[in-house]
């Protein structure tokens, strides 16, 4: 069994990697760009069994900053 976390930063959080993303593509012609919000995902192998609320605590614990970031889980 597996695990997508797709990580954000929440709405209003400044997104500096984002910013930075959405300039570069304008140097490179993709005018078509009006923002960009970076994240991440993160994908774990569970042992069978595992929980979805077990992965939610993970993500609580450890896998996002839950001050300035939300997260998605994804059970595949």
């Amino acid at each position: 069994m597996k695990a997508r976390v797709h990580v954000m930063l929440k709405t209003g959080v400044l997104d500096p990697q984002g910013d930075a993303v959405r300039h570069a593509l304008g140097a490179l012609g993709f005018d078509g760009v009006q923002g960009v919000r970076q994240g991440k995902v993160i994908e774990l192998d569970l042992a069978p069994g595992t929980t979805e609320a077990t992965v939610s605590e993970m993500c609580e614990k450890l896998l996002a900053n839950t001050v300035i970031e939300s997260y998605r889980i994804e059970m595949v």
